[in-house]
């Protein structure tokens, strides 16, 4: 999730009813042929269809590091994302690595029929979206057939419980080939209690694990979106801490003995005790 001043945005088509409640798709007047998804109230996505590869909302930039990262540039990748919301960063995967195959799972079929009707991908993108839980579009998918698994999947402001545990970090894992990496959306506010667990969920799953994040975030200072990163390579921490350095508003990389510290005696989270993410708080996102 994030948000841009509504102010600045006017909703051209109307609300439309979709599985997961009322969407709205906003024009932003800053930026021409840029639109913001809104569900129920709560920005969900933000999409240039002038220019795919811009990014709007901060989380998402830090996503799109991960995938810049993740090979040599304009080589095709395999992609799959858990969430499809207006498909920013599948849009951006096409224009940025042509030729990448990418696989969306997206519950709300509707939101999906919405999206692409009024929101048309760009020429050429290679992209399928199947209409199924996460999860169990996830446990579809064959071993070893993805090269980034991004996980970005709310019911409302907060991320199911089932896509916070080791079970579900471990069918990641599988899908994921050698080398893979994947980046979830992690969304939590002081004390990081939910952080701090995925931070360790993660790292019970993946040798490698990094959080991308605002200062103030991983300070508990404020609710926002941490993005973890996993993968059983070694991840490139000093590119993404420069990429994130040089963001409009900057982001620290936290790896190693600073991610042991962060995750302190934190347990990672199963099938058994797992619960959503945290509900954001009143005028966050006005």
């Amino acid at each position: 999730m994030g948000r841009k001043d509504r102010a600045h945005l006017s909703a051209l088509p109307g609300p439309t009813q979709v599985a997961g409640g009322t969407a709205e798709l906003l024009a932003d007047a800053d930026r021409e042929g840029s639109w913001q998804l809104m569900l129920d109230g709560v920005p969900q996505s933000h999409v240039d269809l002038l220019d795919p590869a811009y990014l709007e909302f901060e989380y998402v930039r830090r996503m799109g590091h991960v995938l810049d990262l993740t090979a040599e540039p304009d080589e095709p990748l395999d992609v799959v994302h858990l969430g499809g919301g207006a498909l920013t960063l599948a849009r951006y995967v096409a224009v940025t690595r042509p030729g990448s195959r990418q696989r969306v799972v997206e519950l709300d079929e509707p939101l999906t029929e919405l999206v692409r009707r009024e929101l048309p991908l760009p020429r050429n993108a290679r992209v399928r979206v199947r209409a199924a839980d996460a999860r169990a579009g996830l446990a579809a998918l064959p071993d070893a057939s993805a090269d980034v698994v991004l996980v970005d999947v709310f019911a409302g402001a907060r991320t199911p419980a089932h896509l916070t545990t080791v079970e579900f970090a471990a069918d990641v894992a599988r899908v994921l080939r050698p080398g893979g990496v994947t980046a979830w959306n992690v969304s939590d506010g002081p004390p990081l209690r939910f952080a701090r667990a995925e931070a360790a969920t993660l790292r019970a799953v993946f040798a490698h694990v990094a959080l991308l994040a605002e200062p103030g975030t991983l300070r508990g200072r404020r609710f926002g979106n941490t993005v973890a990163v996993g993968s059983d390579a070694e991840l490139p921490i000093a590119g993404l801490t420069r990429r994130c350095a040089g963001d409009p508003m900057p982001a620290r990389v936290v790896s190693g003995a600073d991610l042991d510290g962060f995750v302190g005696q934190a347990a990672p989270v199963t099938d058994a005790d797992a619960q959503p993410s945290p509900q954001p708080p009143a005028g966050v996102f006005d």
